[in-house]
């Protein structure tokens, strides 16, 4: 079971409400790369398929394809505002090593496929073709 905190939540439902289709679902789904082998990914949906899993909470519907799910069973979607910025993370307790920016983990069943993010290399030291304008 996923849960997401109230600060997730109240998040989450003020982005579904600008949108123009107030009744979409935040779909949590794991793709492989990343720098650990799975990256998390977030978006919005509008359509759940029949092997999805829906979590809801506070008017807010998660879903989770059932090949992502044993990945992230047990996982919390947090909201953090911090000097850094902000944003949504995951909290795994899968997760036996993830990557300096957070964005990807790796398992301790399975280790994905790890492929090279730059997440934790500065800016100026980052090849031309991979500086974020």
């Amino acid at each position: 079971m996923i849960t997401i905190t109230d600060a997730a939540t109240v998040k989450l439902r003020e982005l579904i409400s600008s949108q123009e289709q107030p009744d979409l679902y935040l779909r949590l789904f794991i793709a492989p790369g990343g720098c650990e082998g799975f990256s998390y990914g977030m978006a919005f949906d509008a359509e759940r398929h029949d092997d999805d899993a829906v979590i809801e909470r506070g008017g807010v519907r998660v879903l989770v394809d059932a090949t992502s799910g044993p990945y992230v069973a047990g996982a919390q979607i947090d909201y953090i505002k911090s000097q850094m910025g902000e944003g949504f993370t995951v909290r795994n307790p899968n997760a036996v090593a993830t990557c300096g920016c957070g964005h990807s983990f790796r398992t301790k069943h399975d280790a994905g496929q790890p492929q090279s993010c730059d997440c934790d290399t500065p800016e100026s030291q980052k090849a031309p073709e991979t500086q974020q304008a």
